[in-house]
C-alpha cells in the first residue's frame, strides 16, 4: 500500500492502528470546566414566601430602609422587557445550599421568546446575581423550572453554567 510517499504494508496497518488506540487510552483524561460546577438546587420553589417572608429571605416586596438589599434586583425587574420578570425570592447560604434566586417570570411572555432571547435574559439576571453570590433557578407560576444559571464561586474567576428547558413557543417540550 502505498500513502503518499510512505509505503506501508497491509499486514502493519491493523497492528498501526492498535498501538495508536492503546496509546490514546493511556493519556489523562482531565476534568471539564462543567464538572467543577455544582448542579442546581433541587429545593422545590416555595411561592408561599412571596406573601410570607421569614427570617432572611428577601423578595420583589423587601426593602430595607437602611441599606441596599442584596441581591438587588429591582433595576433588573423594572427595565425587564414586556414585564417578563414578575417576582422572586432570594435565599441566603444554608448548611445544604448555597445562596440562591428563584426567578417567578410571566409564562405568557416566557412563551413568546425564542431560545436567544431566554438565554441573554437568563445570562444578564444571572450574572448580576452572581456578582452578589448568588445561583439562580428559573420558574414560572406553576412551579415548573424553565432555566437555572449556576455558578462554583469557589474558582477565581468563578465558573458558570446556563441549563435551559427545552421548550417551543408553543409550550411543547422537545430534544436535540
Amino acid at each position: 500500500m502505498m500513502q503518499g510517499n510512505f509505503w506501508i504494508p497491509k499486514k502493519s496497518l491493523p497492528l498501526l492502528l492498535t498501538l495508536s488506540f492503546s496509546t490514546c487510552s493511556f493519556l489523562p483524561i482531565l476534568p471539564s470546566n462543567a464538572e467543577n460546577i455544582p448542579l442546581p438546587s433541587d429545593a422545590p420553589l416555595e411561592l408561599y414566601l412571596l406573601n410570607q417572608p421569614k427570617d432572611n429571605i428577601i423578595t420583589a416586596k423587601t426593602i430595607h430602609p437602611e441599606k441596599l438589599t442584596v441581591p438587588s434586583l429591582w433595576w433588573a425587574k423594572e427595565n425587564s422587557e414586556n414585564k417578563l420578570l414578575s417576582n422572586w425570592i432570594a435565599y441566603p447560604k444554608s448548611e445544604t445550599e448555597s445562596p440562591r434566586v428563584d426567578l417567578i417570570v410571566n409564562q405568557q411572555i416566557w412563551s413568546l421568546l425564542d431560545y436567544l432571547e431566554r438565554y441573554v435574559f437568563v445570562n444578564q439576571l444571572g450574572n448580576l446575581a452572581s456578582n452578589s453570590g448568588y445561583n439562580i433557578r428559573v420558574f414560572s407560576y406553576q412551579r415548573e423550572i424553565l432555566a437555572t444559571y449556576t455558578c462554583n464561586f469557589a474558582k477565581s474567576p468563578f465558573l458558570c453554567r446556563i441549563q435551559m428547558n427545552n421548550q417551543n413557543k408553543a409550550g411543547l417540550r422537545y430534544s436535540l
